[in-house]
């Protein structure tokens, strides 16, 4: 589980495909801090360390994560959002997350207003990802609160900080991001289908 409040920035140093699997070897700050089985999310899609060498860490993304995610897009120094699993202990800054990856959205506008940055952003909506005003949204692995869903649109705003420290600031239009739908809607969407369903 996670919070969607990034801890740090990844850079993709390699690329190596076996098979239908492809392994990213990622340079970070917090790289020497993880162990081999430990459970992290890279753009928010929850991905298992497997080996780990001096400052850097390599994970490995099968068929259906590459499928459902960006991450066939990266390439070597690409960034990449970090974030641990939370601590029982912790505060809940952010929002739960999974690390599920439910779709990808593509960026149709960077718009930048008094210092902030608004993303539009098009996805393909379904009975159970739903998007409501001032709901919450997981974008790339950063929690944000939706602004102006419409039928198959919304926006995000970013502030500073989170601009400089996440890898929305390299995020132009046409880009496809990952996202993850808040899980409590998830759950309700699903219950009313088959509530409704029994009739």
């Amino acid at each position: 589980m996670f919070t969607g409040i990034i801890e740090s920035l990844g850079r993709v140093q390699h690329i190596r495909k076996e098979g239908s699997n492809v392994h990213f070897t990622i340079a970070s700050p917090i790289s020497g801090a993880l162990k081999v089985d430990q459970s992290v999310a890279h753009d928010g899609v929850c991905l298992t360390v497997v080996a780990l060498s001096e400052g850097a860490h390599t994970v490995t993304a099968v068929e259906e994560t590459l499928r459902r995610s960006n991450l066939g897009q990266w390439e070597a120094g690409s960034l990449v959002n970090l974030e641990r699993a939370m601590l029982a202990n912790s505060r809940l800054d952010g929002h739960m997350v999974q690390g599920h990856v439910d779709a990808t959205a593509a960026c149709l506008s960077v718009d930048e207003r008094d210092g902030s940055w608004y993303f539009r952003f098009r996805y393909k909506p379904t009975e159970e990802h739903l998007l409501v005003d001032k709901g919450s949204v997981c974008i790339n692995g950063v929690s944000l609160t939706v602004v102006e869903p419409a039928d198959d649109t919304f926006s995000v705003a970013i502030i500073p900080y989170t601009w400089e420290n996440t890898n929305f600031k390299t995020i132009r239009p046409g880009d496809a991001v990952n996202m993850e739908f808040d899980i409590i809607g998830k759950y309700i969407a699903r219950y009313v289908k088959l509530y409704l369903g029994r009739g």
